[in-house]
């Protein structure tokens, strides 16, 4: 999580719009129908944008997701090579999909 959002994320309007949201959804993935555990914002939150309601709290701009299709809309088009080479072709170990912030 990007520190410019924690406080948005450990807030109470937050907390009450998600729990809310995710009763609302049957807790369930509205992609896959699986049990979901995140709420993700459709349109992502920025530095500009994380004062608006519109965009933080509003359910239209919500969607409960889970964690399968969280990172493919978050990761979607990475892709996590098995192999690499160097320039003499031996194998070399490829970076981490997912660096820590």
């Amino acid at each position: 999580m990007k520190e410019w959002a924690r406080g948005f994320y450990a807030s109470k309007a937050w907390d009450e719009t998600r729990k809310a949201y995710m009763i609302a959804q049957h807790g369930l993935c509205e992609r896959c129908g699986e049990p979901a555990k995140i709420v993700h914002h459709k349109r992502h939150i920025t530095q500009k944008n994380i004062n608006n309601t519109d965009i933080t709290l509003n359910w239209d701009n919500l969607e409960a997701l889970c964690q399968d299709c969280h990172n493919k809309e978050h990761h979607a088009g990475e892709r996590q090579k098995r192999y690499m080479f160097d320039e003499a072709g031996n194998v070399i170990k490829p970076p981490p999909l997912f660096e820590k912030n």
